[in-house]
């Protein structure tokens, strides 16, 4: 790159250490052959030398002003919205973050464990946990029981009156996509497995499905982590995905999270069939509107991933057949009693919100597949 005059409106990024426009600090050196003077940006005209190599002129302020002389090596690093971001040095990878909580002893278990799920979704690296030494049995098992509930979580450091968890887990190993498809396996096997309990009086695969939940919750929470680290000063998308699909991402992994919740619900009501089992007969109804939920859930994802917005309506409209299915079986077990029809009502209502939960995804995945297609000139 060639160094020319030019006098443009820039400061110095102070926690990237390179050069910004004032006016717009996402502007730099972008996909066109030429861009158009306008406010806060500058043209600057590409020039093609020896065949194959591009070459445009830097503003000599920005190459004064980041310490630069001829011979010099600047970083470029595209980003996700077609931009180049030209940097004086190469960024550095922010320190970790760190979340102090000072226990005095008196605190439930519950209490303290939402805190640290809630630091760790906040993308705290490092965790301390301060405590008076009477306190340290209580507070070493609830941080060990934190590591085991969450992905990447360690207990590095113990002394008599402290503890430091480091999240050790890399975003670009588990990316945010890869934990929605792990989620859609996880909670459509759920579903499948939690009335195969209730057909096979399978105590066993009962109590496996409630505790496959954690799972999902691991991945939810991981997910909820990677948008908070995005949208953190100074943070970036872990992975090729955009911040606003980050947060779409989110929002269908809390869906996934919920469809998980209703598989557990279902599985839970097993105790109250125990050996006698179902009427074979409500047994197809309900195996009916199961498979007629995770239909509509697999579609919508299938629409996710593929930006398929003719599939995601699909999914939509089909809540509508599915609803017939939800009200033939709210018919049928009205003529239970006590306990049973409890169960049954649970089990019913948990097949219904498991496909609304469904078409919402199906509604993002449209919003998501809008969003990327090219605007036409």
């Amino acid at each position: 790159m060639t160094v020319a005059d030019g006098v443009i409106p820039v400061k110095r990024c102070l926690w990237n250490n390179y050069i910004v426009y004032v006016d717009n600090p996402l502007d730099s050196i972008g996909p066109r052959f030429e861009w158009r003077r306008s406010e806060g940006m500058e043209g600057r005209k590409l020039q093609l030398t020896g065949g194959s190599t591009y070459v445009v002129s830097l503003p000599k302020r920005w190459v004064t002003d980041a310490g630069l002389k001829a011979g010099d090596t600047v970083f470029l690093e595209p980003q996700v919205d077609g931009a180049v971001s030209i940097r004086a040095h190469p960024a550095e990878k922010p320190l970790a973050r760190r979340r102090v909580f000072e226990e005095k002893g008196e605190e439930r278990r519950d209490h303290l464990l939402r805190k640290l799920i809630g630091a760790y979704i906040a993308g705290f690296g490092y965790i301390e946990i301060r405590f008076k030494p009477e306190a340290g049995p209580f507070v070493r098992r609830v941080a060990r029981d934190f590591s085991r509930m969450v992905i990447g979580p360690e207990v590095i450091e113990e002394s008599r009156n402290s503890v430091v968890i480091q999240d050790l887990s890399d975003t670009a190993d588990l990316s945010a996509e890869k934990c929605l498809r792990r989620m859609h396996l996880i909670v459509r096997a759920m579903h499948e497995d939690a009335l195969q309990a209730l057909r096979t009086h399978d105590d066993a695969l009962a109590r496996d499905v409630a505790q496959r939940d954690q799972d999902v919750d691991r991945l939810y929470w991981m997910v909820a982590k990677q948008y908070n680290l995005a949208h953190t000063p100074g943070g970036s998308a872990p992975d090729s995905k955009g911040k606003e699909e980050l947060h779409n991402y989110r929002l269908i992994a809390k869906l996934f999270e919920r469809i998980g919740d209703h598989a557990e619900r279902i599985a839970r009501t097993y105790p109250v069939f125990g050996d006698r089992g179902l009427d074979p007969k409500l047994l197809k109804e309900l195996e009916g509107a199961r498979e007629s939920a995770i239909a509509i859930l697999d579609k919508a994802f299938f629409a996710l991933l593929t930006a398929d917005v003719d599939s995601a309506n699909e999914a939509v409209d089909d809540l509508d057949r599915h609803q017939k299915l939800i009200d033939g079986l709210s018919h049928h077990v009205a003529s239970r009693k006590g306990e049973e029809l409890l169960a049954l009502a649970a089990i019913v209502d948990s097949l219904a919100r498991t496909a609304g939960y469904a078409t919402d995804i199906a509604e993002i995945a449209i919003d998501v597949a809008v969003a990327r297609v090219k605007e036409t000139p």
